[in-house]
C-alpha cells in the first residue's frame, strides 16, 4: 500500500483549492459587474462572486486579519487582476497581504463574504462586523448603502 504525504506549502495549496476552487489560484482574478436592485451595478468576480469594501481599513492599513479574515477572506490573485465589463482597469491594483497579493479597487482592499453562496448574492451588504461596515462597491469605487445610495466619502 502506498501513502502520499503532503506537507507545508503543498498542503496549503490543496486546502486553498478546496476552499476557493483551483481556478481562483491558477489565473489572475477578473473583476466585473453585476446589476441587482436596489444596488444597481456593483463589482463581482467573473464567476459572479460579490466583492466588498471594509470601512475598518484605514490609511492603507489592512484591519481585517485573523478572526476577521475567516468570514471575510481577502480577494487574492496570482498576477495582475483583470478588468471585465464595466470596470476601469486603471482602478485595479494589488497590495501585499502576507505572502499573497490582495486585489484593490480605487485603493480599497476587496473581500468576499463566506455566506454568499450563489452568484450575485449580497448577504454581507451593510453588515457591521469587526469594527467596521461592509459594502458592495459601484464601478466608481464608492461603497453602496443597503438602500442603493452611494456611501458618503469619509471626512478627512
Amino acid at each position: 500500500m502506498h501513502y502520499c504525504r503532503i506537507t507545508g506549502a503543498a498542503s496549503l495549496a490543496v486546502l486553498a483549492s478546496l476552499a476557493f476552487g483551483a481556478a481562483a489560484w491558477a489565473a489572475p482574478v477578473e473583476i466585473t459587474t453585476h446589476n441587482k436592485a436596489p444596488f444597481g451595478t456593483y463589482l463581482t468576480t467573473s464567476t459572479g462572486r460579490t466583492v466588498y469594501m471594509f470601512t475598518g481599513d484605514k490609511n492603507d492599513t489592512n484591519n481585517c486579519t485573523g478572526a476577521c479574515a475567516k468570514p471575510w477572506p481577502p480577494v487574492l490573485t496570482t498576477g495582475a487582476p483583470k478588468a471585465g465589463s464595466g470596470v476601469e482597469a486603471s482602478e485595479l491594483g494589488t497590495v501585499k497581504n502576507g505572502t499573497a497579493e490582495q486585489v484593490t479597487y480605487e485603493g480599497k482592499r476587496l473581500y468576499y463574504f463566506v455566506r454568499d453562496k450563489a452568484a450575485g448574492s449580497t448577504a454581507g451588504e451593510g453588515v457591521n462586523h469587526f469594527g467596521g461596515s461592509w459594502y458592495v462597491l459601484s464601478p466608481s469605487g464608492a461603497g453602496i448603502l443597503p438602500d442603493g445610495k452611494d456611501l458618503a466619502p469619509a471626512a478627512g
